[in-house]
């Protein structure tokens, strides 16, 4: 059994350059496979391994500097659903785009998994996914705002246009992990909103706790990771990912003649040039080939942006 363990932190790393070689360097050591982002502002990822490789990289990262409250929370695969492991450095572990944000300052108030139904039940709340289109599209809360973005970067903007409709609202929101809400909690209270809340653990931390009799999410959760979604339980879900642009698939999507592995699917299908699709059916072939072999074709996997 393989341990996914999502992660974030928001901390003042003042040199993230210096942590990537020994952070990398313990992954390799004890096969945690995944990708992980550094930055001034913290660290941000996910990974996969053993219950002691897990355990030796959050011990190492709890050690850094502020970090000694990490969040992570933890799921299982039946296989790897990583091909290596990746710790990047970036300006930001989660990209917004927008100078002076800062979840160390303020964010919204926690709202636990089991008192999350009530909240975004209330009336006067309005509830507000933050999360990416592709995301949203195969799961979300019932009666959630669907703001309709290609990126977290898009948030700000879409705020901007739409926050009139908001007028008198307390502000609910949720996202995977709780990450992005930390951002976008934190922006909205620069921008005046006074009573907003986020789902402490985000979608993840709801599906884990609330029985599925109890609950009010619909569809599964995207994660960011092989196994491309999740449902109640944290069970393994039945969408793949389309290996050219990415976005998750259904079954029927998968039964399309437009669909073909690899290198397209309904949605993609007018995206890519003739070029394009040679160059993942090639991809396709070597990971096929890798496969056959018992080996892994070397490949990656998103983080939430």
């Amino acid at each position: 059994m393989i341990i996914v363990c999502a992660l974030y932190h928001f901390t003042r790393f003042p040199d993230p350059a210096a942590l990537r070689e020994p952070l990398a360097a313990l992954c390799l050591a004890e096969g945690v496979r995944g990708s992980l982002l550094l930055a001034g502002e913290g660290v941000n990822g996910t990974i996969a391994g053993s219950r002691s490789g897990i355990d030796a990289v959050l011990a190492h990262l709890k050690s850094l500097p502020g970090c000694a409250g990490l969040d992570s929370k933890e799921s299982y695969a039946q296989t790897m659903p990583f091909g290596r492991m990746k710790v990047k450095l970036k300006r930001e572990i989660v990209t917004m785009g927008i100078e002076g944000v800062d979840p160390k300052a303020s964010v919204g108030h926690y709202v636990q998994p089991q008192d999350w139904n009530a909240l975004i039940s209330a009336p006067d709340v309005a509830v507000i996914d933050t999360r990416n289109d592709y995301e949203v599209a195969i799961g979300t809360f019932e009666g959630a705002v669907d703001p309709e973005t290609r990126s977290f970067r898009d948030f700000p903007a879409w705020w901007e246009e739409n926050k009139e409709r908001f007028h008198n609202k307390r502000i609910a929101m949720f996202c995977t992990g709780g990450i992005r809400c930390e951002k976008s909690t934190n922006y909205l209270i620069s921008q005046g909103v006074e009573d907003v809340f986020h789902l402490k653990g985000g979608i993840l931390k709801y599906l884990e706790e609330v029985p599925a009799g109890q609950s009010l999410w619909k569809g599964e959760c995207y994660v960011f990771d092989g196994r491309v979604s999740v449902g109640h339980g944290l069970v393994p879900g039945d969408y793949h990912s389309c290996g050219a642009c990415r976005r998750p698939i259904p079954a029927e999507d998968r039964q399309s003649p437009h669909y073909e592995p690899g290198v397209c699917c309904p949605a993609c299908l007018e995206e890519y040039s003739a070029e394009d699709r040679a160059r993942f059916r090639e991809r396709e072939k070597q990971m096929r080939l890798a496969e056959a072999r018992g080996e892994r074709h070397l490949g990656g996997n998103p983080v939430p942006e």
